[in-house]
């Protein structure tokens, strides 16, 4: 695999990252490793070094990105081998799947218009909390978007890119704190390159979501990042938005349906007095609930448990403060002129031991 490299980011993985690490000795094929760190505190680089990969420390003083994490570890790894026609980029919570460079590596050769691949993504301990079971129904769903043709909008952030086109694009937007895939994936697409969905099994994912806070927190950074990508590059001509409904749907239920609440108990006040307002506001705060089982229904055959089926539903109609929350924290820093914002939700490390299960993902 003299082709390929890898580049892996990770900032305070603790065990995950070590998965990371091992499944890419055993599974990387001998490509090239670079991890590139932004400021851990747990041992990563320490760790990393130790196992004989090349580590690129990202400078305290510049605010974080994913982005620009990448962007640094691409330049690690072409200047350790120019060779090199391919980068897997990895997030450091991944453990890379048995036999996806080689499926990544056929799909390069045979779309030489193909600058982005990428395979199917799973949860790794979907068992261990609802939040993690919900990850994993929502990688099984997002693997089912490309088109008839595998052919895709945009992609991960484990994703494989074809060196030339990512020099061409000029690498990922470093000033973009969340969307930074989706937005490099519009420069290639319109500059004629092509993003592709491989029906292949690519990475082992851990969520380590165990507690509500974690989850909310994560749901307020989908509404700051969301909001971010849409205000700097969702508006410009010819070019796809997948931050939209999600964006619309929060400021609905989170503002519309909150002034519907007000204004039908106001109403009923008016008219009939507290029977009528407590009538009303029943009415509505009943609109939600039904929102969320019209979810749970649609997605029922897919997650196949009624159940679990139910709190995706509900899970996706509470999100909704939590995503307009962030989306305002947004407004706030772009009116000062601020864009990067780190915002964690993971724990330091996952406890427990992984599945005895470095078996392939089953589709």
């Amino acid at each position: 695999m003299s082709q390929f490299g890898v580049v892996a980011i990770a900032r305070n993985e603790g065990e995950r990252f070590r998965r990371c690490l091992e499944a890419l000795r055993e599974r990387g094929e001998g490509a090239t490793v670079v991890y590139v760190d932004s400021g851990s505190t747990d041992g990563s680089v320490e760790l990393a070094r130790g196992l004989g990969v090349e580590v690129v420390e990202l400078d305290l003083s510049i605010p974080f990105t994913a982005a620009r994490a990448r962007n640094a570890g691409f330049e690690r790894l072409i200047a350790i081998d120019p060779r090199i026609e391919f980068v897997q980029f990895l997030d450091g919570d991944c453990e890379i799947a048995d036999g996806w460079l080689g499926h990544a590596l056929k799909t390069m050769v045979e779309r030489p218009v193909a600058a982005v691949v990428f395979g199917k993504t799973r949860e790794r301990f979907p068992e261990r909390s609802l939040y993690n079971r919900l990850a994993d129904i929502d990688w099984n769903m997002a693997s089912e978007m490309s088109g008839p043709d595998g052919e895709a909008s945009w992609c991960g952030g484990n994703s494989v890119f074809r060196v030339d086109a990512f020099r061409e694009a000029g690498g990922f937007d470093p000033s973009v704190p969340a969307g930074e895939e989706p937005e490099i994936c519009q420069r290639l697409r319109s500059s004629g390159w092509k993003v592709f969905a491989i029906n292949a099994d690519m990475a082992w994912h851990d969520s380590a979501m165990f507690h509500f806070r974690q989850w909310a927190k994560r749901q307020f950074r989908t509404g700051y990042g969301g909001l971010d990508f849409s205000t700097r590059f969702g508006k410009i001509q010819g070019r796809e938005d997948p931050f939209r409904r999600q964006i619309v749907s929060a400021r609905v239920w989170g503002i519309a349906w909150t002034l519907a609440f007000l204004a039908s108990t106001m109403l009923g006040w008016i008219l009939g007095g507290i029977t009528f307002a407590a009538f009303a506001a029943i009415l509505v705060l009943l609109v939600p609930v039904a929102q969320a089982l019209r979810i749970a229904a649609k997605n029922y055959r897919k997650i196949g448990s009624l159940g679990v089926s139910v709190a995706y539903g509900m899970l996706n109609m509470l999100a909704k403060p939590y995503q307009l929350a962030g989306q305002y924290l947004y407004l706030r820093d772009h009116r000062a002129g601020r864009h990067i914002r780190l915002i964690e939700h993971k724990t330091t490390a996952s406890e427990g031991r992984p599945h005895a299960g470095s078996a392939p993902i089953s589709s």
